[in-house]
């Protein structure tokens, strides 16, 4: 091989070489970004149980804003023990939709409302949240269809809830206010602790049960629930691919939660 034809095939392997490792770099250069962007900024979070029924469905895909209250060590991907607390922290206000990690194990996460801020002294009596003492305004509106244990369709009563500060959501109840959680003891909600509920208030697991959730720590919160990017009834299936579009629930994309 002469002098030109080895130059040419050196130049060639540089040129491949040097190919892959621009590659390479783009690849951990969107990783990183995808990282900051997932720490500092959003986390995309998808609905798989029916708790906050009516607000947040089954199949809805939301952004979850980080920098609502600050960050902590959750708000890293895996939870690294980097530090203690909350950095840039600000409070979370009463009727804000939340993830957290579960108090139980640090590393499930949970999506549920705040109801009761720190001091606060939170109970329910046949269906009716009390705040230090006195009742939620209720109002019954239309019935809600939903299912029942079973799958079943079912119409359930629907209540438009009226906290004190003035923000109002809607929740339903399924069991007609005799459901295990609508009757409860007093909860003291512990300095820099939530206590959460959800909107489907005789289908959520929340920190009215005390052992499984409890009131949750300050540092534990992941960040306030925005907006809903997607939405798609639960009954789609994933080997039906064609059935997609009529599942989608074009009415619910791009939906501010409240």
């Amino acid at each position: 091989m002469n002098d030109n034809a080895k130059k040419y095939v050196g130049d060639g392997v540089r040129k491949d070489e040097g190919g892959i490792w621009e590659t390479v770099k783009v690849i951990i250069q969107a990783l990183l970004i995808a990282v900051v962007v997932r720490t500092v900024l959003f986390q995309p979070f998808n609905i798989p149980s029916g708790s906050l029924i009516p607000t947040l469905l089954i199949g809805d895909y939301l952004f979850v804003s980080k920098y609502s209250y600050g960050y902590s060590k959750h708000s890293i991907p895996f939870s690294p023990p980097v530090f203690s607390g909350r950095i840039f922290g600000s409070e979370p206000k009463r009727g804000d939709i939340v993830v957290f990690k579960l108090p139980k194990d640090n590393s499930t996460d949970y999506i549920k409302r705040v109801v009761g801020l720190p001091g606060d002294k939170i109970q329910v009596i046949g269906g009716v949240v009390q705040i230090n003492g006195k009742p939620v305004q209720r109002e019954r509106v239309t019935d809600y269809q939903t299912t029942d244990l079973y799958g079943r369709p079912i119409s359930v009563p629907r209540y438009k809830e009226t906290f004190p500060e003035g923000t109002s959501h809607f929740v339903i109840e399924r069991d007609n206010d005799r459901g295990y959680w609508d009757n409860t003891n007093v909860y003291t909600v512990q300095p820099g602790h939530y206590f959460m509920m959800g909107d489907n208030r005789d289908n959520s697991t929340d920190s009215r049960d005390e052992a499984s959730v409890g009131a949750v720590p300050a540092e534990n919160l992941v960040g306030r629930a925005e907006i809903i990017f997607f939405s798609i009834d639960e009954r789609a299936s994933l080997w039906r691919p064609w059935e997609w579009p009529q599942y989608i629930r074009w009415n619910r994309m791009f939906e501010r939660i409240k």
